[in-house]
């Protein structure tokens, strides 16, 4: 099966990198467009759509964090990998904090990089081995998810999620009603070695779309020294 084909933009003061991951993401087959910081950035995300930003974090001005809060803030959905020289569990915990759904500490080898856009890419779609979704729109409360177009519907309209929330959602749904653990979390959404503290900060960045209050959830709920368990319903 032919690899998923997407359009990156690249956002990253470093010009030299720049041009390396524009070409080696262009001879993976994707179409690249970069920007050197996060003005450039706007600009571009303002003129086309992109399948994919890889945002380096630490930018003169605005860094990637913020770059990536705000345009969380803003409503955009698009998927987002943080690039930085900063690998510390709690610079990865910040990340997924401000809106990233994946993060790469440098340098870093570029086939891991491929492999991890190919993941981010794929995520929406079941791997053959997974539990099929519920059949039709899955019920929370006044909400309804549906894992196709990656949307909860609702009486205040419809809101997008991010590939990072509609892959927690999708990989919970087909496990309705069963706690999973934190690390079963992290391999289904592909990222295995994220850690237990990131997989919360999605929980939480989760909760605050599908709870009324996610301080005391309906739905996510946490099971304590196990995991989390989605339970739909009216």
């Amino acid at each position: 099966m032919a690899e998923p084909t997407a359009d990156i933009l690249v956002v990253d003061d470093d010009a030299r990198l720049r041009a390396l991951l524009q070409r080696f993401l262009a001879e993976q087959g994707h179409r690249v467009a970069v920007a050197g910081d996060a003005a450039e950035a706007r600009a571009a995300i303002g003129a086309m759509a992109f399948d994919l930003l890889v945002l380096d974090v630490m930018m003169p001005g605005e860094t990637g964090l913020e770059l990536a809060e705000g345009l969380r803030r803003d409503g955009h959905d698009t998927p987002i990998l943080m690039l930085t020289a900063r690998g510390a569990p709690d610079d990865r915990v910040a990340g997924f904090e401000h809106g990233a759904d994946d993060y790469l500490a440098k340098p870093f080898d570029p086939r891991e990089l491929a492999l991890r856009i190919r993941t981010i890419l794929r995520r929406a779609a079941p791997a053959p081995s997974a539990a099929p979704m519920p059949s039709g729109p899955i019920q929370l409360g006044q909400r309804w998810f549906d894992a196709e177009r990656c949307e909860l519907r609702g009486p205040d309209g419809t809101q997008r999620l991010t590939g990072g929330e509609a892959a927690l959602l999708s990989a919970l749904a087909r496990r309705a009603g069963e706690v999973l653990s934190r690390e079963d979390i992290a391999v289904a959404l592909g990222t295995p070695d994220a850690g237990e503290r990131s997989v919360d900060v999605q929980v939480t960045r989760l909760r605050r779309k599908i709870e009324l209050d996610p301080r005391e959830p309906r739905f996510l709920h946490t099971i304590r020294h196990k995991g989390y368990v989605l339970r739909p319903g009216p």
